[in-house]
């Protein structure tokens, strides 16, 4: 059965490859997911810039990182029914690949390059355009930074503060780089986070740290 995707491709040998799994086959997915991963955050951002005019970089940051997760990713190519066209191999398969997070979020971006390569850069951000809509509709821009945030909530649970560390800053003075690591003690944890600044480094990776608490603390 074929996914409900928002584009009919000329080219079927490109889009059977976007759908095929590196367990199945040696001409598979993984070159496409990784022009696809570029595309994505790309366009994402592009509708972000859009769509929240007053927002600074770091907030735009986070809202991407939001949606270009693989979790958000995996629930974009379910609402697609992706799974039921993926190709697995036999061991992928018996252990319920088509159901996983991460090959199904390599799929929606293979497929995405796959559009782009099909039918040049309009289409393609005419699909990410579609597949995002909704989610850039409703996404809610928090008044709290996620370094205030993160703050706030190990405070509440009685947990230590968090340091930022400046692991990296590369480029030219114009166009720096920063890659920098948020560290929590208990759990002890280093999550990193990467921008042009090293605020937006430091939100980054604090956000990174806030949704891995929170997943850590549910378990």
């Amino acid at each position: 059965m074929k996914p409900n995707f928002p584009h009919r491709f000329r080219n079927e040998g490109l889009y059977e490859q976007a759908l095929t799994h590196r367990s199945a086959a040696r001409l598979n997915n993984e070159r496409l997911e990784f022009l696809g991963d570029s595309l994505v955050n790309m366009l994402v951002a592009e509708m972000l810039y859009e769509t929240h005019p007053r927002a600074d970089e770091g907030v735009l940051t986070r809202l991407r990182a939001q949606l270009v997760r693989g979790s958000t990713l995996a629930e974009i190519a379910r609402e697609l029914d992706l799974g039921d066209a993926l190709v697995l191999g036999s061991g992928e398969l018996k252990s319920g690949g088509f159901r996983r997070d991460s090959i199904l979020a390599d799929a929606l971006e293979a497929l995405i390059a796959a559009t782009y390569l099909d039918a040049g850069w309009q289409a393609c951000r005419d699909v990410v355009r579609t597949l995002y809509a909704s989610r850039i509709a409703t996404l809610g821009v928090s008044e709290k930074d996620p370094k205030t945030r993160l703050q706030e909530f190990l405070q509440a649970n009685g947990l230590p503060l968090p340091q930022y560390e400046l692991v990296a800053s590369t480029g030219e003075d114009h166009a720096k780089l920063f890659d920098v690591e948020c560290v929590v003690a208990d759990p002890a944890l280093r999550l990193p986070g990467h921008g042009t600044s090293r605020r937006a480094a430091e939100q980054m990776a604090a956000e990174a740290a806030l949704n891995e608490i929170k997943g850590i603390l549910r378990a």
